[in-house]
Order: structure tokens, then C-alpha cells, then sequence
């Protein structure tokens, strides 16, 4: 019985699909569907794809080349290979569907009955997420010209908060209300320890670069996505996971601009929405590389790049961002867990830069402690190679420049438990770079930080010396260090440490604070006072700063003044308790009220 149904099943399956082949595919009823869920998300009025695919009328007149691009898998493009990792927001075509519209295209488009054609997705002009709680717009606008090389442009924005706010929703107008048709994707990255300020001195005008290296705060690591490419729909992040903006941060929009056949201007526009709740998860980026071996010879084919790490905790991955440049072939990634089975993250065996993407995963990827992620790059540096930039080839290095190459990749992960994780990864991943980089300065002084967080003093000081030996010109490591011998009871070699920043840099007002608070400890009144004066000035807004310039005041002597410090910061801060106490206190031992 079992052999006949089976035969008879066999009979039936070529009858059923020859008259399913034999039907005419329509627009209405085979067609609209597809272009709509696949394609229309670039391909709308002000989109950037260069035309709108939004009507039978529209798709009817690209037909051919509809046809054409997604034969050869070139649209809709989407390049991680299936079953390699689970993403939303898949853009991918099966074989049938891409038969189905050659067939279509061969029978000469018909629309069909227009009845049964579903309705086109709507694009608002407007912001998706609704009104933001702060808009944000580029100073200045940028002027392409009609044709011309790819550009790699960094605008800048200043939110100038009055507080700190958590942002729950970010959402990018990549140029404003014109569309983004310029556009090809962008990173929002955010400087928070103001870098970018003391090295670009007109951040009005922006500046060029594809990629850029902003210092990070040991102890405040990045923590999320902000990325923004065609057909993107912005998303609140999820709950909990709101991400901090503070007074002084800079906002610097990475973008990725191409001519549109016509001279336009590039205005980016930020919309954030902001929330009450401070984050209770605390995700990570971690960042896998091995630039050190990109020195890749013309000719090479298959030139590899890799790296591997260890995870120390249990984690959740939540996204993956890989990312090379225009000689990258076959990009990899995977996880091998403790048990030895792999775990396929992302593999993409066409890379092309013009259309990387952060991957976001459908499910979280469970990676238990001990897993050991990998990354595994190859490179074709041969004439063959069609994105090569160079002709004829050349020997290529890791650099940050499009003609140069990068090997990296970045994935969003979340520890498990309870309370903030991040640091047990972080010093992973520091020691793990060092282990491979041992003359990385920003290596050594983030794990001086990590080691000064768990009060590992002696520790701290050994690896910040290695940091001021690599790099004495950075005031940070020479103020970090001064501090931790100043924890380790060294005042006088602490104190040498705070001006050794300030020679450095006369700006870095950490080094100017501690230096005073230094000063102080060691009875110096006068001379912490006068430190700490340009400290007050530059936070004329910081109840606590305005109180502790009173202190020093009044221990230097100088009580009038230093009511007036207290008054100050009262003004600022009604609430504020140490600065009434101080004030009271003062005001009784000069007899008044």
C-alpha cells in the first residue's frame, strides 16, 4: 500500500505543476507582491534606489531590467548567504520567484486583473516615528556634483543638551526632507570624551573619510547600532536598552555618498526621542580584526585575514556587522562552541562594500561562556577582481581610506544575568588585543582603567606606564596614571603626572581638575585655586563644580568669595545639600546669617 500511494503521489506532482507552469503569470495576482515586499523600500518617490517601483505602470516599464538584475542575483541585494545566520528584514528572492518573473517579462508583462493587486506600500514624507522629541540638521549642507567618485563625508552636530537624556528611538533623514537618493548608507557614531573637538577645530564644515577612530571611555564602551541604509525602517530599541546622550556629546554621521547625474546638496537631518528610563541591559559592540596582516601583494587571489576570541561569559548576539573594503572576496563568521560544534554566524561569499549592512538576527544567538568566535576574511587582489580600485593592481595595507583595506567585524552582544557585564568582556578583549598588538597605546590604557574599576592600583599603574612609554603625548594616560598613583599614596610622582597631561595638552581639564584636587591634599591652597578657576569656568553650569571652587576658596582664605561660589551653586541647584551645608557653615564662622 505504502509503494502505491507513493507512486500515485509521483503521477500527481508533475500534472499539478505543469498547469501551475502553463498559467500566465499576472502583476496583479504573481508580481506586485514580490516587487513590493522586495524592492519598493529604495525603489519609492524620494527613496534611493533611482526609480520608484510603487505601480504596475513603474515595474512595467523596468521589466526587462528587473528581470535581468535579479537573474544574476544583483537586486535585491542582499548579501549573506541562507543558512548561515537567521536576519530580519531578509531581502532575499527564492529561485521560484525569480523564475516567476522571467516568465512574466517573457509573456510580455501583463497586468491582470487590477482588482486583485494589492496596495503599494506608503512612504511618508514626514518622520516614521512620528514628531521627535529633538531634530537635528547638519550646519552645513555638502554640494556633490553630478558624476564623479564615491565621497566619504562626516557631518557633525552639536544636540547641546541641558542634561543628560536617554535616547529610546534614533531616526535618520540621511538629507532631510529631499530624499535620499545621495545617500548610500551612514553610521552615526558619538564622541563622547571630545576628541573630535580638540582634532577638527571647524566642525561646522565637516570633514572627508570613510573611516573613522574616535576614542572610547574604558568604562562607557559602545553599545549599539546606529546605522542607516536604504530601505532602512527605523525602530525604537528594545525595551530597557535606551542609550545615553550627555551635554557635551558631538554626533558624527559617517556617510557614503555617490552622484545622482545631477549637482545636489547633502543636509542630513537626526530626529532622537528620548525616554525617562535609564537602561536596566547593557549590550556591547565587540569588535574582532586583523588589520596588522593586511599587506596584501598585486596579484593575491585568496590573501587571508583573521582573528579569534575567546567569550568569557554567557552572552546573547544580537547583530553583526562585518566590514572590509573594496578588495574583500569571501567575508565569515562563526562560533565554535564548547562542546565543539560551529555555529554559523554570517558568511557572505560575494562581498561588496557598497552594500554592507548591520545584520540584525530574528532570535538572539545564544553563545555560552568558553564559545570562541571566529573571523575569516579573504581578499582578491588580482585584475579579476572588478571592485578593485586599482589598475593595474597594487600592494594594498590597512588604512582607512576607501583605496586602503580593513578586516573587521563588530557584533552587538548582550551578557546574561543580572546588573551590568560588560566589563568582564571588555577586559577579554583587551587583554586578547594585546596579546596580539603589545604595542597598542589605547590597549594599554583601557586595561589601566578596567584595572583601576576593581581597585587593582598597582596593576593600573603598570600598564598605564606602558601606555605614557608607547605614547607620551596623550594628556589622558599621563592624568590616569597620576591618579592611580595618587590612589597608591604617591602624591608628588601623582602631581608630576597631572602636569605632564597639561604640557601635553593645557585643554585636557581632567588633568587641570585632579591636579587641583592634588594640590589641595597636599595643603596648597593658593595654588589648587588657581587650577581649579579655569575648572569652574569651563562647567559654569555644574552646581558641584561651583561648590567645590568655594571650598578651595574658603580654605585658601578667600571667604567672600567663596559665599558667593556656594550662592552660585544653590542658584543652580536649590537641592543641592553639600552646597547649603558649606555656605551655612562658612557664613557662622564669619558671623553672619
Amino acid at each position: 500500500m505504502i509503494c502505491r500511494l507513493f507512486f500515485v503521489c509521483l503521477a500527481i506532482v508533475p500534472i499539478v505543476r505543469a498547469a501551475a507552469q502553463s498559467e500566465t503569470p499576472t502583476f496583479a495576482h504573481d508580481i506586485a507582491s514580490v516587487v513590493y515586499e522586495n524592492c519598493t523600500a529604495c525603489h519609492h518617490a524620494g527613496g534611493s534606489g533611482p526609480f520608484p517601483l510603487t505601480s504596475y505602470e513603474d515595474v512595467k516599464k523596468h521589466a526587462r531590467q528587473i528581470a535581468a538584475v535579479t537573474s544574476a542575483h544583483y537586486m535585491p541585494p542582499w548579501k549573506a548567504e541562507k543558512g548561515y545566520g537567521d536576519f530580519q528584514d531578509e531581502r532575499r528572492l527564492t529561485q521560484e520567484q525569480i523564475r516567476l518573473i522571467g516568465r512574466w517579462v517573457e509573456t510580455g508583462a501583463p497586468e491582470g486583473t487590477q482588482s486583485e493587486t494589492p496596495s503599494a506600500p506608503r512612504f511618508d514624507d514626514g518622520w516614521q516615528l512620528g514628531k521627535p522629541d529633538l531634530v537635528l540638521q547638519a550646519p552645513r549642507g555638502l554640494r556633490l556634483p553630478a558624476s564623479g567618485p564615491d565621497v566619504f563625508w562626516n557631518f557633525i552636530f552639536k544636540p547641546d543638551l541641558k542634561a543628560t537624556r536617554y535616547v529610546r528611538a534614533m531616526e535618520i533623514r540621511p538629507n532631510g526632507t529631499a530624499g535620499a537618493r545621495n545617500v548610500h548608507h551612514a553610521n552615526l557614531i558619538i564622541d563622547r570624551m571630545g576628541n573630535l573637538a580638540r582634532a577638527k577645530a571647524d566642525l561646522i564644515n565637516g570633514f572627508p573619510g570613510m573611516d573613522l577612530e574616535i576614542s572610547q571611555n574604558p568604562f562607557d564602551p559602545t553599545s549599539h547600532f546606529l546605522f542607516w541604509k536604504a530601505g532602512t525602517i527605523p525602530t525604537p530599541e528594545p525595551e530597557g536598552m535606551s542609550w545615553r546622550l550627555d551635554p557635551d556629546n558631538l554626533l558624527i554621521l559617517n556617510t557614503h555618498l555617490q552622484a545622482s547625474g545631477k549637482p545636489e546638496t547633502v543636509r542630513p537631518e537626526i530626529g532622537l526621542y528620548f525616554t525617562d528610563k535609564p537602561p536596566t541591559r547593557f549590550p556591547l559592540i565587540l569588535e574582532l580584526e586583523d588589520d596588522n596582516a593586511l599587506n596584501i601583494p598585486p596579484g593575491a587571489k585568496n590573501f587571508p585575514a583573521s582573528d579569534d576570541f575567546r567569550m568569557p561569559v554567557d552572552v546573547d548576539v544580537l547583530a553583526i556587522y562585518p566590514h572590509a573594503h573594496y578588495l574583500g572576496k569571501l567575508l565569515e563568521a562563526y562560533a565554535t562552541l564548547p562542546d565543539g560544534a560551529r555555529k554559523w554566524l554570517i558568511r557572505i561569499p560575494e562581498w561588496d562594500p557598497d552594500w554592507q549592512a548591520v545584520y540584525r538576527y530574528r532570535e538572539p544567538v545564544f553563545l555560552p561562556k568558553g564559545s570562541i568566535i571566529s573571523m575569516r576574511y579573504f581578499y582578491d587582489n588580482s585584475a579579476r577582481n572588478p571592485r578593485n580600485p586599482n589598475h593595474p593592481p597594487k600592494r594594498v595595507r590597512a588604512g582607512n581610506q576607501a583605496t586602503d583595506e580593513m578586516s573587521h567585524l563588530w557584533l552587538q552582544v548582550l551578557p546574561r544575568g543580572t546588573g551590568d557585564r560588560r566589563r568582564e568582556i571588555q577586559e577579554a578583549l583587551v587583554r586578547h588585543r594585546l596579546s596580539r598588538h603589545p604595542g597598542d597605546f589605547s590597549a594599554h590604557l583601557n586595561l589601566g582603567a578596567i584595572l583601576m574599576s576593581r581597585l587593582d592600583m598597582q596593576g593600573a599603574v603598570t600598564a598605564l606606564k606602558e601606555a605614557v612609554q608607547i605614547d607620551p603625548r596623550r594628556p589622558e594616560a599621563h592624568d590616569m596614571l597620576g591618579s592611580a598613583m595618587q590612589s597608591l599614596g604617591f602624591g608628588t610622582e601623582a602631581m608630576q603626572q597631572f602636569q605632564l597631561a597639561l604640557r601635553a595638552d593645557p585643554d585636557y581639564i581632567n588633568a587641570r581638575y585632579d591636579l587641583a584636587k592634588a594640590l589641595a591634599r597636599e595643603g596648597k591652597f593658593d595654588e589648587a585655586v588657581s587650577q581649579f578657576e579655569r575648572v569652574a569656568h569651563d562647567f559654569p553650569n555644574s552646581a558641584r563644580i561651583q561648590d567645590e571652587y568655594g571650598v578651595l576658596l574658603a580654605r585658601s582664605g578667600r571667604t567672600a568669595e567663596a559665599l558667593k561660589q556656594f550662592d552660585a551653586a544653590l542658584a543652580l541647584d536649590p537641592g543641592f545639600a553639600d552646597a547649603r551645608m558649606n555656605r551655612e557653615e562658612l557664613a557662622k564662622q564669619m558671623g553672619q546669617r
